[in-house]
């Protein structure tokens, strides 16, 4: 991974320590101990250098760092001759940040090498020919050929047969995904079969893989909260290490105990645990397909106690599907679908496009329509296989055939009754409906378990709709009827609860998704502008990745703490004994070295976190 300045200096500072410390060492076992004092004093200087500069720009921006207790640490070190103590102290801490800075970056691997992913150029077809081509001069409709392990570079529909893709560095879905023609290709996923032709549907930069390295790097420039908060801590840590310091050199008369107090108490566990931790946790979640835009979002993420969900698109597929087939006349179910599918494909209205799909993934074969008449809204009518064919709502149908239909023949709230007629006779009825997304159910279950006090639904839809489709769920409540402005009032009352999560893909969401604590878009079919305003975007359209993403955010931040609280605890057990005399200061700056690696490796965990809610073959 490419260094920068900074980490070039953090890497310079530890080996000019270590050298100094070595070389001291070596002196000082030959006897040379003036010698050894001087390697070891070269070694410290330029570690308390850059410390009190960086001390000097947080007090400048107003703040106190923690950073001042190391630089007390080894003044005081040198001040009373314990050269060594301070050399071990400056390894110690630049040891320390250059293992934060090793941590951060084996965190955001995942992250850079999703990055360093992004496609330059595409292969198009043009003219009879095939030409290499700039992502940028991608045109809506170019159709273009992705060769075997070539990444695809803009959102499109596949135009061949078939296509298989890896999803993995998206969604985290170890095995390739089968894609038939129709189906939408996100960009950012691997061709990982025969090559394969892709309609362009959306230029490069407003593909989802580019809206995804711009919600990246905006994650990796955040800072997190609980770090701000440490800061705020740093106070009191400095107060309590200073008296300790003090108390012991007064009542013992010994400074060299007020030296050893603050050897201990250089307070890398607070300063670098949690930004590990969350840095890790952010990386993790990426790896299920859960983008978190920062450290801040994340730790929010780990205290919601309410959530509110949309209805379309979120909690439902947002695609009809056939539920089912009926047909008065008894011709065969398939027969009325061969049929009203034949004549939709003339049709680009959502519904007969999902009736295409439908007998398409049955393996039907559909003639080509003639004589289309198509009213946009209500329905198709033309010559199948010389058959008069009529497909559209009950009232369309029925204007035009001599036999009366029943009004409603399934009855089911949120359906949508397609009626298909032959040779002016009724052959049956489509029945399609918006399912529920699969595995809802447990999903909630889940986030009940994961601490998640209420549940609630937010939709523009009508009440008699959205209480069909959450039938059996146990949400807290529903809330139909829904304008945008009104999903926000909704999120700002919810809070009196706690912190709010609201999950939506529409643009009607983005107003509530930016208000609420974290906001959670469905990235993969979703509105951009919902993705823009979130704070969390699913890479894959599976809502059940929430799920996984409250857990790691949740595990993050308790391994955050975890690691603070240990850390600060044997640090001030340290002083205790310093204070009493059983340690000297190198003995002290020693122990605190490995007090600091520990809390550090522990802070790493959240690399591993592995979430309940994900099922075998998921990781």
């Amino acid at each position: 991974m490419q260094q920068t300045s900074s980490d070039w200096l953090k890497t310079a500072l530890l080996l000019l320590t270590v050298g100094g410390l070595l070389s001291g060492l070596a002196l000082y076992l030959t006897g040379m101990r003036q010698g050894a004092d001087i390697a070891w004093i070269v070694g410290v200087l330029p570690v308390l250098l850059a410390l009190l500069v960086e001390i000097l720009r947080s007090l400048w921006r107003g703040e106190v760092g923690l950073d001042i207790v190391a630089a007390l640490s080894m003044t005081a070190a040198l001040t009373f001759g314990e050269t060594l103590a301070a050399a071990v102290v400056a390894v110690m801490y630049s040891g320390g940040t250059f293992l934060e800075s090793f941590a951060e970056g084996r965190a955001r691997r995942e992250m850079k090498d999703l990055l360093a992913r992004v496609p330059r150029a595409a292969t198009r077809y043009r003219d009879g020919t095939i030409e290499e081509v700039p992502l940028d001069d991608i045109q809506l409709g170019d159709l273009l050929l992705i060769r075997q392990g070539d990444v695809v570079p803009v959102d499109g529909l596949v135009a061949s047969d078939a296509a298989f893709v890896d999803t993995s560095a998206m969604t985290g879905e170890s095995l390739p995904v089968r894609l038939s023609r129709g189906s939408e290709a996100v960009s950012g996923s691997t061709n990982a079969g025969e090559p394969f032709d892709l309609t362009a549907t959306h230029l490069a930069k407003e593909s989802t893989y580019a809206g995804i390295v711009r919600l990246v790097e905006e994650a990796q420039r955040s800072k997190a909260p609980m770090s701000r908060l440490a800061d705020k801590w740093s106070l009191g840590f400095l107060a309590v290490t200073v008296t300790i310091a003090i108390a012991a050199w007064l009542i013992t008369g010994d400074p060299i105990r007020a030296v050893a107090v603050l050897v201990v108490a250089t307070p890398c566990p607070l300063i670098l645990a949690v930004p590990v931790a969350l840095v890790a946790g952010l990386s993790r979640a990426a790896h299920f397909g859960v983008l978190i835009k920062g450290a801040g979002p994340l730790e929010t993420m780990a205290r919601v106690r309410t959530l509110i969900l949309d209805k379309t698109g979120t909690l439902t597929d947002g695609r009809p599907q056939i539920v089912s087939i009926n047909s008065p006349n008894g011709m065969a179910e398939s027969e009325v679908l061969r049929f009203a599918a034949s004549l939709d494909q003339a049709s680009k209205h959502p519904v007969a496009q999902a009736v295409v799909a439908a007998a398409k993934a049955r393996g039907l074969v559909l003639p080509i329509p003639s004589e289309i008449a198509e009213i946009p809204g209500e329905g198709v009518m033309g010559i199948i296989e010389g058959h008069k064919v009529i497909v559209g709502g009950q009232d369309f149908v029925a204007q035009r055939i001599a036999q009366p239909l029943e009004d409603d023949p399934v009855g089911a709230a949120g359906s949508v009754l397609v009626a298909v007629a032959v040779d002016g006779q009724i052959a049956g009825h489509l029945v399609m409906a918006d399912p529920l997304r699969e595995g809802i159910s447990t999903m909630l279950a889940g986030l009940r378990r994961e601490g998640i006090d209420r549940i609630l639904l937010a939709t523009g839809d009508r009440a008699a709709v959205a209480t069909h489709v959450t039938e059996g769920l146990g949400l807290d409540g529903l809330h139909t009827g829904l304008t945008p402005d009104q999903k926000v009032q909704l999120v700002l009352s919810e809070r009196k609860n706690g912190p709010v999560i609201m999950i939506g893909d529409g643009v009607n969401d983005a107003p509530a998704l930016a208000v609420a604590d974290v906001g959670v878009a469905m990235g993969a079919r979703g509105a951009a502008a919902a993705s823009e305003a979130a704070d969390v975007v699913l890479l894959v359209d599976r809502i059940d990745r929430i799920s996984s993403g409250i857990e790691v955010a949740r595990g993050a931040r308790r391994i955050a703490v975890q690691s603070v609280a240990v850390g600060i605890g044997l640090s001030v057990l340290g002083m205790i004994a310093a204070a009493f005399g059983y340690l000297t200061p190198v003995q002290g700056a020693l122990l605190q070295e490995v007090i600091d690696v520990a809390v550090i490796l522990n802070a790493l965990r959240a690399l591993w976190i592995k979430p309940h809610s994900l099922t075998e073959g998921q990781e």
